[in-house]
């Protein structure tokens, strides 16, 4: 599907992208990639980036599971990994 530049052999790919949709009943919502792709993420993705709230348009950190498809984690693109 897609190819990733990895930053060290163990590592997910991590890429910004922009908050397109966020349901906070769910806490689950869309990404849009820089280059227009869309994808979805779930409360697990969410809350793995210790964030209470987001809004659209808020630019984001993700990393994507190894087929790049899926979103594992969001958090602000200006914040560092929680540990």
């Amino acid at each position: 599907m897609r190819s990733w530049t990895r930053s060290t052999p163990d590592s997910l790919p991590r890429v910004q992208a922009t908050v397109r949709a966020f349901d906070p009943t769910t806490r689950s919502g869309t990404v849009l990639l820089d280059d227009g792709v869309e994808l979805p993420y779930d409360a697990a993705a969410f809350d793995a980036g210790g964030l209470r709230l987001t809004r659209v348009g808020q630019r984001v950190r993700i990393t994507l599971d190894d087929s790049g498809s899926r979103v594992v984690f969001l958090t602000l693109a200006t914040l560092p990994d929680p540990i």
